[in-house]
């Protein structure tokens, strides 16, 4: 995987309106990473590329009647999309609305301090508003795994930007196809420390399916000490696949002892 993904670490040839500056992380994401948010002192985004788990569409449209009208793109700066037209023809661009294989991770960072972290679809055009954006190669996808669940604090510090970083982080670990992405996402589900990421991580797992998931989220909806948490796992069952959640749930109506999670 690691060869045959590092023809695609180039920074995205759709990313518009940027100062680009390139760096290789091959000597370890993490201290590359910090590096260049310890560095930005006006605001600037740092980026990467990692293959996903299934094929994935994540970009900005500001209508429906968008959808299909150019290649779609997102603003990294503030909200909104734009349209990037005549520059592909109409079967490239109908591939790209199908989904790609690997996404792009992006961490604003300004005064030295991290402050959010947004993901999209490698076919996604991204302007950046002028801004300098600091562009990872070789980085290794269990190494992103890593950097991403350090970020995912408990409370979220200030230097983490609180739940800005905390929730896209998880997010982001969900659409990675790394299999260590799936182990952290069960360890958080299982061990953090806070509910609302106990609860948020049970949510993202649900979206990777299997029997090792329900058997997590199960586990959850008996053992967490927190209501609010089992409530977020009966969510995450309603979210599995029809064939997994439906007997789940429906066992869970019947069974469990607490009142809130059976009205829920």
């Amino acid at each position: 995987m690691g060869a045959a993904f590092a023809a695609t670490t180039d920074a995205p040839s759709r990313l518009v309106n940027a100062r680009v500056e390139t760096r290789s992380a091959a000597g370890g994401l993490e201290p590359a990473f910090r590096a260049a948010v310890a560095a930005a002192r006006a605001p600037a985004w740092i980026g990467y590329a990692v293959p996903t788990e299934g094929r994935h569409q994540m970009c900005c449209w500001d209508s429906t009647d968008e959808v299909g009208l150019g290649c779609p793109g997102c603003r990294l700066e503030g909200r909104g999309s734009f349209s990037v037209r005549g520059d592909r023809d109409r079967s490239d661009r109908t591939l790209s609305l199908e989904g790609d294989e690997t996404i792009l991770v992006l961490f604003r960072a300004e005064q030295g301090r991290l402050d959010r972290i947004r993901t999209y679809s490698s076919g996604c055009a991204l302007d950046a508003g002028g801004l300098s954006v600091v562009w990872l190669t070789d980085v290794k996808p269990a190494e992103s795994v890593r950097l991403l669940r350090s970020l995912v604090a408990s409370g979220g510090s200030e230097e983490r930007g609180g739940r800005r970083v905390e929730e896209p982080a998880l997010a982001a670990l969900a659409f990675h196809a790394d299999p260590s992405a799936l182990e952290a996402l069960i360890g958080l589900a299982r061990q953090d420390a806070s509910g609302h990421v106990r609860g948020q991580a049970l949510f993202w797992l649900a979206q990777r399916a299997g029997s090792k998931v329900a058997g997590v989220i199960t586990r959850a909806i008996e053992d967490d000490p927190e209501t609010e948490v089992k409530k977020r796992a009966v969510f995450a069952l309603s979210q599995l696949p029809h064939d997994e959640g439906v007997p789940l749930l429906i066992d869970t109506a019947r069974k469990n002892r607490n009142p809130a999670v059976r009205k829920q």
